[in-house]
């Protein structure tokens, strides 16, 4: 038993003695069919916070000799199988966080985890192998000695991939990798390969280390995409447990699309039900930095791609260019494939379309551009709380000043000029109301379609329902006299006492040039 040789089940065990826990379980059923077959090396490159390491923690605990982990794993999934025990702690576990023994050895890393495996081979074979072997011979040895498998666990294995520049230890690092998963040796002593890290395999010219590996990405998960972030079942389930509005946690941390199921942000879901309270959990230095560097990229299209995704849209990408490594994009297709990557883009594998998955990643786009290089824009969005709030306090002039400061901004990126790209300025004005609202274009009510109808969430708290109606060249007045006579508000009957009708209207007065009016009116029924 060791740390990095036989682990114990600890990791396991505090995930399920946790406050939120989803068994994952079923995920060991696949990999038991991959057992000592040719499909036994399985990579795992999803963004940070998916469960990448608590599937490793638990994978540990089902098959390291260092632990019995009977109990652990009564009236689970994987219980539910009639041979779940005949793998249980059956096999030699080498588990590797490279993260964690990069952050104290670079330029020495393949020395500093020979060292640190081999601490622990010490404490159970004493002096009796030659340390000074490499490690894939050890491993070798030690199979032949005890007929005992491997499984091996790399964590974050592709940190040394992104973020060493010395190509002789990227080199080096990859040789170690292929000794361990595809030397003649190996082919009799691993049982199991589970690697995890951020982006997919890089194909390296000369390289194939680690070629022979079936890959589970963000844009392709089947059949595993359910045990990699909490599938919509799940969450309303969390939902009803912590009595949160399962809507409301939708519109913050849904959104990711893979293989055609709804996966959310594991880690945002369950911080927002023990705080009793949506936010954006996921945000920091970090991200902001992500997204900087690919959206400040100089490659045209990019700038318009983003804003259409930030008002609601979706864009074409062609992820097949993207070369797995963040040093070499090319392009702005690749500059979105590194988003979806990690986690900050949705992908849509029908439409071939990028998008902004949710809430939390438009605040994280949000903090990003506040920091980054889109100085006029960034100042737009952070005049959405005032717009908002002058538009629920009736002040119409202040509405219709800020509505058309956005509309100036965009038009910079964007053509905008007529009845239906003015929604599209609308989305973007009101950037910061999905935290309260529920926002529908094109809404079936009365005896039409209104323009946009703001549902207040369950978090609303004293926001009212409002009801936005649009005109080009026309006037407010007839925005509003068409929502009463078509009954638009009928749309929002229940939702609150105090509904708000808001009429605003763009005037062309002649190129380049636009002015906007609005007025707002209380209704109630």
């Amino acid at each position: 038993m060791g740390v990095y040789f036989n682990p114990r089940n600890e990791s396991f065990t505090q995930a399920k003695n946790s406050r939120i826990y989803i068994d994952k379980t079923g995920l060991i059923q696949e990999l038991n069919m991959r057992l000592s077959t040719e499909d036994k090396c399985i990579a795992v490159s999803h963004a940070r916070r998916f469960g990448k390491s608590h599937a490793a923690g638990m994978i540990d605990a089902y098959y390291s000799l260092g632990c019995d982990s009977t109990k652990l794993f009564e009236n689970t999934e994987i219980a539910k199988c009639a041979d779940f025990k005949k793998y249980m702690n059956q096999y030699n576990v080498i588990h590797l966080d490279i993260s964690s023994v990069w952050d104290f050895h670079k330029e020495d890393l393949i020395e500093a985890i020979h060292e640190r495996v081999c601490e622990d081979f010490q404490k159970e074979y004493g002096e009796t192998l030659n340390y000074k072997k490499e490690l894939y011979l050890l491993l070798q040895e030690i199979y032949s000695r005890t007929t005992i498998p491997f499984v091996i666990i790399i964590d974050e294995w592709d940190c040394v991939i992104r973020n060493s520049q010395n190509q002789d230890l990227v080199h080096k690092y990859l040789q170690f990798l292929h000794s361990l998963f595809k030397s003649e040796e190996s082919k009799s002593f691993l049982a199991l390969a589970y690697i995890t890290g951020i982006l997919p395999i890089k194909k390296i010219v000369d390289e194939s280390a680690l070629n022979n590996f079936d890959e589970f990405t963000m844009l392709n998960s089947s059949p595993i995409t359910e045990y990699y972030g909490f599938t919509e079942s799940e969450v309303r389930t969390l939902c009803e447990q912590y009595n949160m509005d399962f809507e409301t946690t939708k519109a913050w941390y849904n959104g990711y699309l893979i293989d055609g199921m709804h996966m959310y942000n594991p880690n945002s879901v369950s911080m927002a039900m023990k705080k009793r309270g949506f936010s954006s959990y996921w945000k920091n230095t970090s991200s902001f930095a992500s997204i900087n560097t690919f959206i400040n990229m100089n490659y045209a299209g990019l700038k318009k791609d983003v804003l259409t995704m930030l008002a609601g849209g979706k864009v074409r990408v062609n992820t097949l260019t993207f070369q797995n490594d963040f040093s070499t994009i090319a392009s702005k297709d690749d500059a979105l494939t590194a988003l979806i990557h990690l986690g900050y883009l949705g992908y849509d594998a029908d439409r071939n379309s990028a998008y902004i998955p949710n809430y939390e990643v438009a605040t994280a786009f949000d903090a990003a551009l506040q920091i980054g290089a889109w100085g006029e824009i960034a100042r737009t969005i952070s005049q959405c709380d005032e717009l908002l709030l002058a538009t629920i306090d009736g002040e119409a002039e202040k509405v219709a000043e800020l509505v058309e400061l956005a509309h100036e901004t965009y038009t910079s990126v964007l053509n905008y000029n007529d009845e239906n790209s003015l929604s599209c300025v609308l989305t973007m004005a009101y950037f910061t109301a999905p935290g309260y609202y529920e926002i529908i274009r094109e809404h079936p009510a009365g005896k039409g379609y209104a323009d946009f109808i703001f549902k207040p969430r369950a978090n609303a708290g004293w926001r009212p329902a409002m009801v936005v109606e649009l005109k080009y060249n026309q006037s407010a007045d007839t925005a509003i006299r068409q929502i009463k006579e078509k009954r638009y508000q009928g749309a929002l009957s229940g939702y609150s006492d105090k509904i708000l009708l808001v009429g605003i209207n763009y005037d062309a007065e002649g190129k380049d040039k636009k002015h906007h009016t609005c007025v707002i009116e209380e209704y109630r029924e």
